[in-house]
């Protein structure tokens, strides 16, 4: 009864004025996010820059549901998810967020509405580390609806305006927005901007005594994760082994019956370095230390390449199954010009190989070839930049 009796904004005003009082940290960031009533959208939603609701879908939620929902849209905006989704899947990304923001908060005490994605087996995980774990194929989703792709209102259903463009901005907000081209503007300041209160929102929380444990123990971690990048290649090449079994008639010796038999040939793998200036040597020693430790578990061979504009001179170089990867410490692998990756893919191309793997240790920026090839590539990337297609692993 009390969700239908209470007016939907003295109900939004309520619960961000309960949300400010009690619980100082969360309701800094709520009051960060104009509230636009919008009838054509089915829940609730943000685009970093609004908070935009349907009256009906705030009427049928209780008092305590309606805070829960105005924190969970202003956590998705004080962690970023808006920008750090990239290269993802967008179904999988907004689930992973949303299991992220809604752990912390009903580990906060907070009630969450019917239908909200919760598993304490993601308790203390970014987002980047909920997203491998989820399954496609399972039906659950998000309850509220998030506008990260680009623009306000780009994902919007019909006959929703959302109004962030022309809210009042205020401070940081304002200066995300300055002179630049798009309602949004480059969502890295914006990202900055959200940051900068998230920082502050928790830092005065902090200083009062009234920041809850959940926020405290994670808050850093979930801003700037540790992603387990030596499993994730692990998975990757373990996935590229070619063990596997063979019907394949046996010698003589072996008798005549055909049964299934584990057979092994040794993997291709093609490795390249990004060597333009942006990546240390040390990173590309312990980046080659780790793929070493793993090529000898899957019996691969390897073809090392080194590219900044072009190809080393030198590459490449090449590994037998037995071989250990070693380079000479006197090699010098630091390159001179920008980026390109194309020649990597182009020396593939005129070797003739369809490799079963190749991996590319680089900072991402650069020129890409514009189609993807017909082998499985993993880019692991020093840095925040995309890649526009293949398997993305953050090195931090």
């Amino acid at each position: 009864m009390e969700a239908r009796t209470i007016p939907v904004d003295r109900k939004l005003a309520a619960a961000r004025a309960r949300l400010a009082l009690e619980r100082p940290f969360i309701g800094a960031l709520v009051m960060h996010l104009p509230l636009v009533a919008a009838e054509g959208l089915r829940t609730i939603g943000t685009d970093a820059h609004a908070l935009y609701f349907n009256p009906r879908f705030i009427e049928r939620l209780s008092f305590a549901q309606t805070q829960f929902v105005l924190a969970h849209e202003a956590l998705h905006c004080a962690l970023g998810h808006f920008h750090r989704g990239r290269h993802r899947l967008r179904a999988r990304w907004d689930r992973a967020c949303d299991y992220c923001v809604n752990q912390l908060l009903t580990d906060e005490g907070l009630s969450p509405p019917e239908g909200a994605l919760v598993n304490p087996a993601y308790r203390g995980l970014a987002a980047e580390e909920i997203y491998p774990l989820l399954d496609d194929r399972l039906a659950d989703g998000a309850f509220d609806e998030h506008w990260f792709a680009s623009e306000p209102g780009a994902a919007a259903p019909t006959g929703v305006t959302p109004q962030a463009a022309n809210a009042p901005l205020h401070g940081a907000q304002r200066e995300a927005r300055a002179g630049l081209p798009g309602p949004l503007g480059p969502s890295e300041r914006l990202a900055a901007a959200w940051q900068d209160r998230l920082a502050v929102a928790a830092s005065e929380a902090a200083q009062a005594g009234r920041l809850g444990a959940s926020f405290r123990d994670t808050l850093d971690r979930l801003v700037q994760p540790r992603l387990p990048w030596r499993a994730l290649l692990a998975r990757f090449l373990m996935a590229s082994g070619r063990d596997d079994y063979s019907f394949q008639r046996p010698g003589r010796r072996e008798g005549a019956a055909m049964l299934p038999g584990l057979k092994s040939a040794a993997a291709e793998l093609v490795v390249a370095l990004d060597t333009s200036g942006s990546v240390t040597h040390a990173d590309l020693r312990e980046f080659l230390d780790e793929v070493d430790a793993l090529r000898a578990q899957i019996h691969a061979r390897v073809a090392l390449l080194a590219c900044d504009a072009a190809l080393a001179t030198d590459a490449p170089w090449r590994f037998e199954a037995w071989e250990p990867i070693g380079l000479s410490p006197d090699l010098d692998l630091a390159g001179g010009g920008g980026t390109r990756f194309t020649p990597v893919f182009e020396w593939v191309m005129g070797e003739a190989l369809r490799p079963d793997a190749l991996l590319y240790f680089t900072d991402a920026q650069g020129e890409f070839p514009r189609d993807a090839p017909d082998y499985p590539v993993l880019w692991l990337v020093k840095g925040s930049a995309p890649v526009p297609w293949g398997e993305r692993v953050q090195l931090n």
